[in-house]
């Protein structure tokens, strides 16, 4: 969804492109992705998994894209009923994109914040949100702790946290302490994972 240090099997993208909604009442709809080196839109099948997870109907939730990239979590939230998508991408091209594919699918559950993800996560009220989606550059040093601090934060009660990750040890390292691992899979070069705060988390 967002951007590695370096090019990868998993960045299938090297320029402009498309990916599609795949449920929901905009099912089959094309979001426009923008040439934005190392975009990595999270793949069809990765997002068919995570939302048989999620229970595929998510009407009356609210939802937190951080690192929006090309808006594929987040607007495929609002096709499947989530009551509000807060996505957030600081680069001002893609956020523009999302700002253009929410209009043109009449998404009035989404807004679209262009913005640092850390602060515009650390400025929400706790409990806000009973998803967030958390997809970091991987070579971003500290964004996937700190994503999952703040994600802990604003998350309701039996909330849950998507988290995607290079390589197993990574996904590890990053869940723990304080989260419990409901889900996890692999696609490709992609592991990810569905998580929710430990009971005995502080």
């Amino acid at each position: 969804m967002n951007r590695p240090a370096a090019p990868s099997p998993r960045a299938r993208h090297g320029g402009a492109g498309s990916v599609r909604i795949i449920g929901g009442r905009f099912r089959g709809s094309k979001l426009r992705v923008p040439e934005v080196a190392g975009l990595r839109p999270t793949p069809d099948r990765v997002r068919e998994t995570l939302f048989n997870w999620l229970g595929q109907d998510l009407h009356g939730l609210r939802c937190l894209d951080l690192y929006a990239g090309s808006g594929a979590l987040g607007l495929e939230a609002a096709s499947r009923g989530a009551a509000r998508v807060d996505m957030v991408e600081r680069n001002p091209l893609l956020a523009r994109a999302l700002l253009e594919a929410g209009r043109r699918l009449q998404a009035d559950a989404v807004q679209v914040h262009e913005a640092d993800a850390l602060q515009f996560a650390a400025a929400r009220a706790p409990g806000s949100y009973d998803v967030v989606f958390v997809d970091p550059p991987f070579a971003q040093a500290g964004a996937h702790e700190q994503a999952l601090a703040q994600a802990a934060r604003v998350l309701a009660p039996h909330g849950r946290v998507y988290l995607e990750a290079p390589d197993p040890a990574s996904l590890q390292r990053w869940v723990e302490p304080g989260w419990e691992v409901l889900r996890s899979a692999r696609a490709g070069q992609v592991h990810y994972a569905l998580l929710r705060r430990d009971a005995g988390a502080g």
